[in-house]
């Protein structure tokens, strides 16, 4: 099964796609196979949001940790914010007793944004590819496309930007402190580009969002220089009866798999079949990549907790009384967050309400969603475009500062301007806009998967720093942000899972970030359910039988609404059938 995945084993291996499709469990399964042929195998997840720890049952820090129960195995973290503390303190440690507390305090904020933030994440991704000498292989479980493509996008870019960086300055501070790590970012480049070193595994669901975010993911990477690709359709389901559900599961997949081989000419595809559990623990992460859908013996579904489930209507109530505010589905990759986020702006469209429907998320497609039908009344889409938004904020940086300086002082300001950092920066005021507007309307955001969100919202306390050091006035939608963000009469927060183990855990987690920054979560709301659904089909039977205690441990978590959606039979495209999904 590990040659159909990714064939003969290149070192590092990166296995990508959309959030919800199986890449940690593949890519944890591969790192285990490997290591139990005899090779040493490092395993690294560059997701803020990572589940190494979880899904291995096992200890996984910012630093290689050897894994129980698999010799030859170690897994590490790759943590944004930790790799933005050890940075900083690189560059700052050696100077502590020696220059004045203000100037280091000055060193320390200069190196708090979220420029410091990106480059110190991928400062760490670039020493793996370099410096991973101790190890046969180093397998990647990565963050959600969007994320992930400019992770790796990333090498090229900064190469670029030292390359003709002539001013001597970066967002980050002088171009010196930089210049060191040229050779290693060339390398990395190298290294990434080349097939017999690099390959990446595209991972999806047959289903038609999943696919085409894998069809442009391989024509970006390929832009990028990494041709070396391979596809895994993750959940094919087999049904094992005439049963009437299973047939139309199975017919779903087929309609998808059936328009996709000429869409992939070329490619080397392998399968893994669908299963009625999360792949937790080692035992179990060594028969995923064996077991077949077909072996599950029927089970019925467990007796169902008495959970108290609240309607949808109670929250669109609640949204249209005001007739402003924001909404913000946020959650893990894949549970259904765009989609919920369009049933909602739909439905309170319908009722008359002016909605703005608007994505954070690199790789959103609510155009897609909404499909061809004409929208409800007063309902608008739009996108937070990263190329359009950085752009303008460029031009509008130099606009403001331009005629004040010299052209040398131009120069440097322009070659700032130029840093992969900018594009962070001009993304979130984009954020910030956003939620301003919707003091004015209802304004429904999907957001990005979990992780990248909290790193936009932490974002939030370093922003107005990092705007004052470019010299560029702090907007008022900026400056009153987080308050915006922690009123619950203004903002709700839907925290949308799946009932599957790591969804919910990682919604739990995402919970008490948002607590920190006092932030209260309006309802949770779980996607999918198969407790409604009549089948006689094992494997079916069998995740609705495990749905059961997750559906538990959410209502358990939620502490004010608790929302279920059933699984649909046809995928809920179109605003009359999103309104339908939540009716």
């Amino acid at each position: 099964m590990l040659e159909e995945l990714i064939g003969e084993p290149t070192r590092y291996l990166f296995f990508t796609g959309k959030g919800g499709v199986g890449k940690t469990s593949l890519s944890v399964a591969t790192a285990i196979a490997l290591a139990d042929s005899g090779r040493r195998v490092l395993l690294v997840s560059t997701d803020p949001a990572s589940n190494l720890s979880e899904v291995l049952e096992s200890k996984v820090g910012i630093h290689p940790d050897p894994i129980s129960g698999v010799e030859g195995l170690w897994a590490m973290d790759v943590d944004p914010l930790a790799a933005a503390a050890e940075y900083r303190e690189r560059v700052v440690g050696p100077y502590r007793g020696i220059l004045p507390e203000g100037v280091i305090a000055g060193i320390e904020e200069q190196l708090s944004g979220a420029c410091t933030v990106e480059i110190a994440a991928f400062d760490r991704f670039t020493g793996l590819l370099v410096d991973a000498s101790d190890y046969d292989h180093v397998v990647f479980d990565t963050a959600p496309t969007g994320h992930t493509l400019r992770l790796l996008a990333l090498p090229g870019a900064w190469t670029e930007f030292l390359d003709t960086n002539s001013a001597g300055v970066t967002c980050i501070g002088p171009l010196s402190g930089l210049t060191e790590q040229r050779e290693r970012y060339r390398e990395a480049l190298a290294t990434l580009s080349n097939p017999l070193r690099t390959t990446v595994v595209l991972v999806s669901r047959p289903e038609a969002d999943a696919i085409e975010e894998v069809l442009r993911s391989s024509i970006e990477l390929t832009a990028a220089g990494l041709s070396n690709q391979r596809l895994v359709l993750n959940g094919i389901f087999t049904p094992s009866s005439t049963d009437p559900v299973a047939l139309r599961f199975a017919s779903r997949q087929q309609e998808v798999l059936g328009g996709i081989a000429k869409r992939f000419e070329g490619f080397e595809v392998g399968t893994v079949a669908l299963q009625p559990y999360s792949p937790i623990g080692v035992a179990s992460l060594r028969s995923f990549l064996r077991s077949d859908s077909g072996e599950v013996a029927a089970a019925g579904y467990s007796e169902a907790p008495s959970v108290e489930v609240d309607k949808f209507s109670e929250l669109l109530d609640e949204i249209v009384a005001s007739r402003r505010g924001l909404i913000m589905t946020v959650g893990k990759g894949g549970v259904g967050k765009t989609t919920i986020a369009g049933a909602i702006a739909c439905a309170v469209a319908a009722r008359g309400v002016e909605v703005v429907l608007s994505t954070t998320d690199p790789a959103a497609h609510l155009t897609g969603l909404l499909g061809g039908e004409t929208l409800p009344e007063g309902l608008r889409v739009e996108r937070i475009d990263p190329a359009e938004v950085t752009s303008s904020y460029a031009a509008e940086v130099v606009a403001t500062l331009g005629p004040e300086l010299e052209q040398e002082g131009l120069e440097v300001l322009m070659e700032d301007l130029r840093s992969p950092c900018t594009e962070e920066i001009a993304v979130f005021r984009a954020f910030a806009d956003v939620v301003g507007r919707a003091q004015e309307s209802v304004v429904v955001l999907d957001t990005a998967p979990s992780g990248h969100t909290l790193l936009l919202l932490d974002a939030a306390q370093g922003f107005e720093r990092e705007v004052t050091r470019s010299g560029n006035e702090v907007p008022e939608a900026v400056s009153h942000l987080l308050k915006r963000l922690a009123d619950p009469e203004f903002t709700k927060i839907v925290l949308v899972t799946l009932a599957e183990a790591t969804p919910v855990n990682e919604a739990k987690a995402f919970q008490s970030d948002l607590r920190r920054a006092g932030i209260e979560p309006a309802a949770w709301v779980v996607n999918q359910c198969m407790r409604s659904i009549e089948t006689s089909d094992p494997v079916l039977l069998g995740i609705g039988s495990n749905q059961e205690r997750w559906i538990a441990a959410a209502s358990a978590a939620a502490t004010k609404m608790l929302l279920l959606v059933d699984w649909r039979g046809e995928a809920p495209v179109r605003a009359s059938a999103l309104q339908a999904m939540i009716a």
